[in-house]
């Protein structure tokens, strides 16, 4: 992943406005992972890209096992 920001033991919303914040430095196409071990992060991620228009990939585990939420910039 290019793209990574470890938010753990942060609790919402700020892995995403960690996200906001980190989005316009990743190129349109390019991945962006947010690792959170927040629960409310699992729906919180998915809701902010719908209302962006930006892409929902996927949630990964990292080694340790903690969820990684990836979003694909699109604009």
């Amino acid at each position: 992943m290019s793209h990574e920001l470890d938010c753990r033991g942060q609790v919402c919303p700020r892995p995403i406005i960690e996200l906001a914040k980190a989005l316009p430095s990743v190129a349109v196409g390019e991945l962006l992972a947010v690792v959170a071990d927040d629960p409310a992060a699992r729906h919180d991620v998915v809701a902010w890209c719908r209302m962006r228009g930006q892409e929902y990939v996927g949630e990964e585990l990292t080694a340790d096992g903690v969820a990684r939420y990836v979003v694909r910039r699109t604009s």
